[in-house]
């Protein structure tokens, strides 16, 4: 087909409005498991670790972007995260290929040892095709939900325990907790306090959306919430999210992780949000039980997958 040929290169400023058109399409047209905006698109591209110039990568079809690839690279832990799309009209024309290989490529340049990729478990063809690029399966987290009205969270511990909210300038006691809870878990990259201070100032987020939970004075967890209000207009929700919930390893097996969800899940209803939601590792069996324990069920699952680069 003359004139037709597909592209592939680096991102630029000036492809931004073209990029979003490509994201917010492929959501509405497939299955989609983010919701896309141009404010959430743009807090993406400017978080502190990710070069859109380099690290991410469009198929460009004689100035329209058909397809994406975006790199987030971990080298503290060995791996680059890998997410994509390719446009529901432009499928099965090679595209997705030509990203990935493009991505595998740059990643295998910069040292880092392995690429992952997640995938909803109903998506059968990203699955085929991560198979067939020689990316094995290698666990699975649970999106989990709860209608808030059925919290079933009793007999808390009660005593010496307070909570209160982050405050603005207080992105450094938010990643010393963070670090501290979650060292050494499965696919934990070690925040800075910039990267935090980033994701504080995103769209619809606020320092207010942490709760910090105290044993008199020694703050021994926390649990950041999010609300993502475009999306909820959108869908006419009044939906939220369980971001991150951290217990300190001196306090666990405590039933301190209940005292801080349900902490959580009050700011939550607080704000008027009836349905909760959260991503839970599958081998994570503590903190499983304690998301059951409140009522949560599981709604659909992310598998990972991983292939050696290097």
């Amino acid at each position: 087909m003359s004139g037709r040929s597909i592209i592939i290169r680096n991102y630029s400023d000036d492809d931004f409005d073209r990029y979003v058109t490509l994201k917010v399409e492929s959501g509405q047209l497939g299955p989609a498991s983010r919701f896309a905006s141009a404010r959430s698109l743009r807090d993406d591209l400017g978080h502190p670790k990710f070069k859109p110039q380099t690290d991410l990568w469009v198929a460009d079809l004689n100035g329209v972007l058909v397809g994406c690839l975006s790199i987030n690279r971990e080298p503290e832990i060995g791996r680059a995260l890998i997410a994509g799309c390719v446009h529901p009209l432009h499928r099965r024309r090679g595209i997705a290929t030509k990203l990935l290989t493009a991505g595998l490529k740059s990643i295998r340049a910069s040292g880092i040892p392995s690429a992952q990729v997640s995938v909803l478990e109903s998506n059968t063809g990203a699955k085929s095709f991560l198979n067939q690029m020689g990316f094995p399966y290698i666990r699975y987290f649970d999106e989990m939900r709860l209608a808030i009205n059925t919290i079933r969270l009793l007999d808390i511990r009660e005593d010496d325990i307070t909570s209160r909210r982050l405050k603005p300038g207080e992105a450094n006691l938010l990643t010393r907790i963070q670090n501290r809870c979650f060292a050494g878990t499965w696919g934990f990259n070690p925040n800075t306090e910039g990267e935090i201070a980033f994701r504080l100032s995103m769209q619809s987020r606020s320092p207010q959306d942490v709760v910090l939970t105290y044993e008199k004075t020694h703050l021994i967890g926390y649990c950041w919430t999010t609300i993502n209000s475009e999306d909820n207009e959108s869908r006419a929700e009044k939906k939220g999210q369980i971001h991150m919930l951290g217990v300190d390893p001196d306090y666990r097996q405590q039933e301190i992780g209940k005292a801080i969800l349900r902490n959580g899940l009050k700011a939550l209803k607080a704000r008027g949000v009836n349905v909760v939601e959260l991503t839970a590792d599958s081998e994570n069996t503590a903190a499983r039980a304690l998301y059951e324990s409140a009522g949560f069920e599981v709604y659909a699952k992310m598998e990972w997958y991983e292939k050696a680069v290097n």
